[in-house]
Parts: C-alpha cells; structure tokens; sequence
C-alpha cells in the first residue's frame, strides 16, 4: 500500500493531537505559558510523581511540542513554538462557543413548563 503525502501529513497531525490529548499535557502547556519551569516545578504544580512527569514532557518533547534545557543538575522546559498557546486558545474559544450554545438551549428548556411543548403552547394561544 502506498502513503500519499496527504495521507503522511494526516498522520502526523493526528500524532501531534494525540500527544496533547491527555489532561496533564493541555496543563504542563497552560503553566508553561508564563515561560519555562523546571521539572520539579512542574511536578508540584501538576501533582504527579517524577515517573508520571517523565513519560509525559518525554513524549511532548518527543511530538515537537515543548523543549528541554539543562542546566546544572535541573532540566527546564518551554513550549517549542509560542503558535501552540494559539492553538490551545483556539480550542478553548470553540469548546467555549459549543458551551454557550448549550446553555442557550438548557435554557429554552427550562422556559417550557413539563409536559408542555411548542404544539401546546400554540393551541392555547389560539
């Protein structure tokens, strides 16, 4: 079977997706927002072990999505490209958008008396 370059690209967004697909990978990129931390700073604040955090800045440094800097016996980490808060700020608008339109609706409900509905309404205003 041949891969077609769109078939490649595909591929790769969806690995780029699937690594921020987890809760603590969408936090460790929202505290590293304000700049770089450590690893242990990172860990206080995500309240994870150190093997927990190591597999997760592993496989986002892996995906391209943050970067690692040592110095001394500490690592400190950053997001790679300043493009992913953007991204990440997308998502909350959309998921934001998606929210108040439910709670448009759960209002409308709540509006309607139980048992009656928009064909009831209209036969008593008649």
């Amino acid at each position: 079977m041949v891969t077609t370059k769109r078939e490649t690209a595909a591929q790769v967004k969806a690995e780029f997706f699937r690594t921020l697909g987890h809760p603590i990978r969408v936090r460790v990129v929202g505290l590293l927002r304000d700049g770089e931390m450590t690893v242990g700073q990172l860990q206080a604040e995500l309240g994870i072990d150190s093997s927990g955090a190591s597999q997760h800045l592993a496989a986002m440094r892996r995906a391209g999505i943050l970067e690692a800097r040592k110095e001394g016996t500490s690592v400190h980490y950053s997001v790679r490209d300043p493009r992913t808060f953007q991204l990440m700020e997308s998502a909350r608008q959309v998921i934001g958008s998606h929210l108040e339109e439910a709670h448009a609706l759960l209002g409308e409900l709540g509006e309607e008396a139980p048992g009656e509905g928009a064909s009831s309404r209209k036969t008593r205003s008649r």
